[in-house]
């Protein structure tokens, strides 16, 4: 706890482009896809798309989605 602590006061120290390069350094290595997930979401997203084409299913234009949010 008190290594972390004084972790946390070095890092508030830092000029503010260090934290920006140290908050990328941490997302990034959060950031890694999962490979079981990326393969359960790729036959999922050729399903749809397979669907879409054959006429199962309709899309909803852009602009109906966005103006949700307007």
């Amino acid at each position: 706890m008190i290594a972390r602590n004084k972790l946390f006061n070095q890092v508030l120290q830092l000029p503010q482009v260090e934290k920006a390069r140290l908050i990328e350094l941490v997302h990034d290595s959060m950031d890694k896809p999962d490979p079981a997930v990326e393969k359960v979401w790729a036959k999922e997203s050729d399903r749809r798309f397979k669907a879409y084409k054959a006429g199962r299913v309709k899309g909803i234009p852009a602009e109906k989605i966005f103006g949700k949010f307007k």
